[in-house]
């Protein structure tokens, strides 16, 4: 009888240490990819502060040029103050409503830039300025960097929600206090192709 004790004993240890093994691994895991997503969104924000910092070369770049139009430029410092007033914590990465508003003004910057680099194809002196076009050459590879920053950070956050929903990671996910994270979404209407117009 006691044989039988000692072996259910050790059957119940070593289930509970299995347990526990497999918990202190689940945990681990989450915690790396929690500090996964963080890297990545911070690898995000660094993208747009490279893009904020040259925008202010650019507008006094282009307010050289006689006559550019100020509605423009102002248009674009207006964006930048903006965009660079909305700061994002890591604990707001669980909050859509915050990522979405911190996504618009950065989308909002970027067609301010848009225009005023559209509105400089009428200014040639401009154009042909090498600052000018040092600073565009700077902003387009900043925008293709965004981009990769928030493909990779995405690429985060599925991995992550993915270890957090799945079984038996779900478990430890609720007992530990592991929230999903928000990835990057389309802007509303970017499914449809804009309008291309030579008439002008």
């Amino acid at each position: 009888m006691r044989s039988n004790g000692t072996i259910a004993l050790l059957l119940v240890l070593l289930i509970v240490l299995f347990g526990g093994c497999m918990g202190c691994n689940a945990y681990n895991g989450m915690v790396e990819g929690e500090e996964l997503v963080e890297q990545s969104w911070a690898n995000v924000e660094t993208q747009y502060q490279r893009r904020a910092d040259l925008i202010p070369n650019l507008v006094s770049t282009v307010r050289g040029a006689a006559d550019f139009e100020q509605e423009t430029l102002q248009a674009v410092t207006q964006a930048r103050a903006e965009a660079t007033s909305i700061r994002l914590t890591v604990d707001d990465l669980e909050d859509p409503a915050r990522l979405r508003e911190f996504e618009a003004a950065q989308s909002r910057l970027g067609g301010a830039l848009g225009r005023l680099l559209a509105v400089s194809e009428n200014y040639p002196q401009l154009r042909a300025t090498e600052a000018f076009r040092d600073l565009q050459a700077q902003l387009e590879g900043t925008e293709n960097r965004i981009n990769v920053a928030r493909r990779d950070y995405n690429g985060s956050v599925r991995r992550y929600n993915t270890q957090i929903r799945r079984f038996p990671g779900a478990i430890f996910a609720s007992m530990f206090g592991f929230e999903r994270r928000t990835p990057f979404e389309a802007e509303a209407g970017a499914e449809e192709a804009p309008t291309v117009d030579f008439s002008s």
